[in-house]
């Protein structure tokens, strides 16, 4: 009677039940790590969060089993699998040479880069972002965006429109308004935003092979 009655604990301390009704044993910390390794090669923009109801723990056990395990978080994993896809498809420049992390791309149409604003990057008497940071940003975002290996700027046109300071991400996005084949220029227009309010605006003349 008493061996029944402490199987019968044990069956509530490692049992869920859902609110549809359905009754799951909770895994062992080996089990269950390694499912998440499987979970994760699977869908790698699954968040903690999920991954914490999925497997009935909390979302500091997740994190511990992460640790554990040498997984990357969320943001880190959305951007190795980014450079990954970028790298096969940017032909101007290799995906490591470009100023900012580039989270969207279409070849000869537009193209968008975050890049966040670091001690290293700033001024150390006022913390104001030096200007050549975000001018690479967006020039190497116009570089990226053009469907020809050989892509250089000719031209730049532009402008400062408010100062960025130390913590702040500014997002770039590169729009192509007109590709000359026959003369091997391409326009692109890049303006730079914090927190939708725009920082900085560039208008690229881009060299590239002639004919594309």
């Amino acid at each position: 009677m008493q061996s029944a009655f402490s199987t019968f604990i044990l069956l509530l301390v490692l049992s869920h039940k859902t609110s549809d009704g359905v009754v799951f044993m909770k895994r062992s910390k080996k089990e269950r790590q390694h499912l998440l390794i499987s979970t994760i090669k699977d869908n790698p923009f699954i968040t903690d969060e999920d991954l914490a109801d999925k497997f009935l723990v909390s979302v500091q056990t997740i994190r511990l089993d992460r640790l554990e395990l040498s997984i990357p978080e969320l943001r880190e994993r959305i951007k190795n699998v980014a450079e990954k896809r970028f790298d096969d498809e940017v032909l101007s420049l290799p995906i490591e040479e470009i100023i900012g992390e580039i989270i969207d791309i279409d070849l000869d149409q537009s193209a968008i880069s975050i890049f966040d604003v670091k001690e290293e990057h700033v001024f150390k008497r006022n913390k104001i972002a030096r200007g050549h940071h975000l001018f690479a940003q967006a020039n190497s975002l116009a570089v990226a965006v053009i469907n020809d290996e050989l892509a250089l700027t000719a031209k730049a046109n532009i402008q400062f429109k408010r100062l960025v300071r130390q913590n702040e991400r500014v997002i770039a996005k590169a729009k192509v308004l007109t590709i000359d084949g026959d003369f091997g220029r391409t326009i692109v227009e890049v303006k730079s935003f914090v927190n939708n309010e725009l920082v900085f605006t560039g208008e690229f003349e881009m060299f590239r092979s002639k004919n594309q």
